[in-house]
């Protein structure tokens, strides 16, 4: 468990870490970058970098988490990868089921393999389970989210780098907007993000802005139009 900096959540748990790229969104791989950091500073979860490696014994850490945490599960992998055996991912579902009182937030690329999954899956309401689309190359990952019994389903645009006019926000609960941070960062227009924002009005969906992104994230803010928008599912 380690605390989050990320706006939308409050804690990140990692019983997975490791991933590979497998669309535009993943050129900059922040999880890619930090796992390089913790590897050096010779963490022994990170000793084989970015390759997917499962963490059995992280399966007991939110039994001790005092209080109501809304936790990120696997900031630095994603619990769907094609490497991340099933026996596991059933396992993790035990136990986020079993913690009633802490909200899980899952975000992946494969929902193409939570949908074979689904009808496995102990989908308690305290599993978010969201999707990343960054352009409108990969709509249908959403498509296989819309068709899982997650209780609350969420969409994650970050990095936004195309727009995803004529997208359909129907079934889903809450979508998360950011703009790409870093060194080399590639553009987010205004214009794609008010689209999304007026689509989640249009569907009656909290709209959640994090970030403008760019090289100085901090300095580019996360207001929109002179607001705020930290929209969360009720």
């Amino acid at each position: 468990m380690a605390q989050s900096s990320i706006e939308w959540t409050e804690l990140t748990w990692n019983p997975v870490t490791g991933c590979t790229k497998i669309s535009d969104g993943c050129k900059f791989c922040y999880a890619e970058v930090m796992t390089r950091r913790l590897k050096a500073m010779g963490l022994e979860k990170y000793k084989d970098g970015f390759k997917v490696r499962i963490h059995p014994i992280t399966l007991a850490d939110p039994f001790e988490w005092k209080g109501s945490k809304m936790i990120f599960v696997n900031s630095m992998s994603d619990l769907f990868h094609e490497d991340v055996p099933s026996w596991y991912i059933h396992e993790v579902f035990k136990t986020m089921a079993k913690n009633p009182q802490h909200t899980f937030q899952i975000l992946t690329k494969r929902t193409d393999r939570v949908f074979d999954l689904n009808n496995e899956l102990n989908w308690s309401k305290n599993i978010w389970m969201g999707t990343s689309i960054e352009n409108n190359k990969v709509i249908d990952r959403l498509e296989y989210l819309k068709r899982t019994d997650a209780k609350t389903k969420f969409l994650s645009c970050e990095p936004l780098i195309g727009s995803l006019s004529g997208i359909s926000f129907s079934g889903i609960d809450w979508v998360i907007v950011g703009g790409e941070s870093g060194r080399s960062p590639r553009p987010m227009k205004k214009d794609w993000v008010i689209e999304i924002k007026n689509q989640c009005l249009l569907d009656n969906v909290p709209f959640f802005f994090k970030q403008w992104g760019g090289t100085n994230k901090k300095k580019a803010g996360r207001e929109l139009d002179g607001e705020t928008y930290n929209e969360m599912p009720i």
